[in-house]
């Protein structure tokens, strides 16, 4: 199947996919998907319900009762069995939940057939860690994102700021390796570019230079079609 609807927005956490997949979203008419909220709300549910990420017959349970529900409103993102986890997804200490439960194959299988059916009847830009190579690999456009480890984690601490969170920077930094780590190297859907993907580095752009160099390349991509 061809996803010629999807912009797929790739990258490490920090790079600023979030905001920049958002803007993007909003200026050429697409729907924003942002897949780390779902990874985060399902970590932190079944963390919350004791279900551990090495227990796979208690994961596969909650799963099949789920009612997972996304994109009801800005305010409402991502909703499990009626409740609203959009707010408490994106405490600092939910970032290690959602990369441990993320390595589960129950998981990713799950929201994988989620994420596919979401844009089956829109238009979408999606972004995540595994959008362009593993759950669109047929997107008509692919972005990677990236920055130093020390620009992510300073954009980092200034988000948790904002919400009255205070963390160290080099705790930070030494979360941000760890999670990369993780990411990168488990067996399962790991945080690569994809070959023909756009790799931007983000560390000197504003974020209006990134939101036109992706705009400038979707336009591109339309131009050749025609």
């Amino acid at each position: 199947m061809t996803y010629s609807k999807v912009i797929a927005i790739d990258g490490p956490s920090g790079s600023g996919k979030s905001t920049i997949a958002q803007i993007v979203a909003k200026k050429i008419g697409h729907t924003y998907i942002d897949t780390g909220a779902m990874f985060r709300a399902i970590g932190l549910h079944l963390q919350t319900n004791g279900v551990p990420e090495n227990d796979l017959d208690a994961i596969s349970n909650e799963l099949s009762q789920f009612n997972f529900q996304y994109g009801l409103s800005d305010e409402d993102l991502v909703n499990i069995n009626g409740v609203n986890l959009t707010s408490d997804i994106r405490q600092h200490f939910v970032s290690d939940i959602a990369s441990r439960y993320s390595k589960v194959s129950l998981i990713r299988e799950y929201l994988r057939e989620f994420q596919q059916n979401l844009a089956e009847s829109k238009s979408c830009v999606m972004e995540g860690r595994d959008i362009g190579t593993v759950i669109f690999p047929k997107a008509y456009l692919k972005i990677f994102l990236t920055a130093t480890d020390k620009v992510r984690a300073e954009r980092r601490q200034k988000q948790l700021e904002l919400k009255g969170e205070k963390v160290d920077l080099d705790t930070l930094i030494e979360d941000i390796k760890k999670r990369d780590e993780r990411d990168s190297k488990r067996e399962l859907a790991p945080l690569v570019k994809a070959d023909d993907a756009h790799e931007i580095l983000t560390d000197n752009l504003e974020i209006e230079d990134v939101v036109s160099k992706i705009i400038g390349l979707e336009k591109d991509h339309h131009q050749r079609l025609h």
